[in-house]
């Protein structure tokens, strides 16, 4: 895994709840984890589509939709 020097800064925002998540703090690496598995990390789901750890494209768009009224 990468070093990030920004991991600090970073985990200050990161609403990632998965319990154990070796790549918490370091979105770079989280991102292509999660783009690789068809994937979006949690820090861009609401708060409780979030703690669902439902990452799938099709779940953003779902969660998003509905909460934009469309």
């Amino acid at each position: 895994m990468a070093e990030c020097v920004n991991k600090e800064k970073n985990l200050k925002n990161c609403p990632c709840s998965y319990p154990g998540c070796e790549k918490k703090g370091i979105c770079c690496e989280c991102l292509r984890y999660h783009w690789k598995n068809r994937e979006l990390p949690g820090c861009l789901f609401p708060p409780e589509a979030e703690k669902t750890y439902d990452r799938s494209l099709e779940y953003f768009i779902e969660v998003w939709s509905k909460k934009l009224g469309k």
